[in-house]
């Protein structure tokens, strides 16, 4: 999904002048077709991001494009007041690109991890959240940003992911797209877990349960006229996402659903409120707590079951 952050930022560049590029310190050599177009555009601002995050709301003020570009929990947490005080509060269009997000980088210990960015970046007024599940909702979400006078966050993965969508789809922030319509169960996905997600759901239709499939790829602002036109349709609501169950889509989803006097059980699929002391990989990871296929498709029939 990187390479075709960097094909696509390239590409807008080329149509943009004013799009520059902040790297904090991180995949110089991934840029290179990014410099081709103008190398004045681009800044490493070297393992310095709180001072980037002001940098870019700077030049954003003055009419330029910036988007800025590192590790997720170091484009997030670490330089957390400068996004909200330099870019959010002047409400200036920064974009923001946390690249291997959630467990991507699981074998590098929790100062890797970033299983709580979406819960922070949600209470920012004005921040644009989005986790895209493929390489093309990728490039979708990185044009519309710049067309966008928001602040936006990105969340994306590291490479290999799989491409999910088949065709173009029609993207629009904050719209909810749906992957595969069903009957029994909604299934509400962000982010890169998608493959796993479409792997259960195979493993459950063997069982007979029907499940409807969305990406969720906007997590702010959330499409409620999705879940709000659906919800009486199903048996459950599952929500699953590679990041905390408290704050992120569940949190959200939570929320819209405690308004309603009745309403589909609902189920969090994420990781627990505590931190990986274990060392193991991506995979690793998915298991220890249920986000792997396996684990997704036993959770939710058991859920049904009870």
């Amino acid at each position: 999904m990187r390479n075709a952050f960097a094909d696509e930022l390239s590409r807008l560049a080329e149509l943009d002048s004013r799009v520059m590029l902040l790297s904090g310190d991180i995949g110089n050599k991934l840029f290179d077709s990014f410099k081709k177009v103008d190398a004045t555009r681009f800044l490493n601002c070297g393992i310095a991001e709180s001072n980037m995050l002001s940098v870019a709301a700077g030049l954003a003020l003055n009419g330029l494009r910036p988007v800025v570009y590192t590790i997720t929990p170091f484009t997030t947490t670490r330089c957390f007041e400068q996004i909200r005080v330099d870019v959010c509060y002047h409400e200036a269009p920064v974009i923001i690109v946390g690249t291997g997000s959630g467990l991507s980088y699981a074998e590098l210990g929790p100062t890797h991890h970033s299983l709580e960015d979406l819960a922070i970046m949600r209470t920012l007024p004005g921040m644009q959240i989005i986790a895209p599940c493929d390489a093309i909702e990728m490039r979708l979400a990185l044009s519309a940003a710049l067309q966008s006078q928001y602040p936006t966050y990105i969340r994306i993965g590291k490479k290999g992911e799989p491409v999910i969508h088949k065709t173009v789809p029609h993207f629009k922030v904050g719209r909810a797209i749906t992957i595969q319509a069903g009957s029994d169960v909604l299934i509400m996905v962000s982010g890169t877990i998608m493959t796993n997600v479409l792997n259960a759901v195979e493993a459950l239709e063997t069982h007979g349960i029907s499940c409807q499939i969305a990406s969720v790829h906007t997590i702010k602002p959330f499409d409620y006229d999705y879940l709000g036109q659906n919800i009486a349709k199903f048996k459950a609501v599952v929500t699953i996402e590679e990041h905390s169950m408290s704050g992120g889509l569940g949190g959200v989803v939570a929320e819209f659903l405690s308004s309603y006097s009745h309403h589909p059980r609902h189920l969090r699929l994420g990781t627990r409120d505590e931190f990986m002391h274990e060392m193991g990989d991506q995979a690793f990871a998915h298991i220890k707590y249920d986000l792997d296929s396996a684990g997704i498709a036993r959770k939710i029939k058991s859920f049904l079951e009870q």
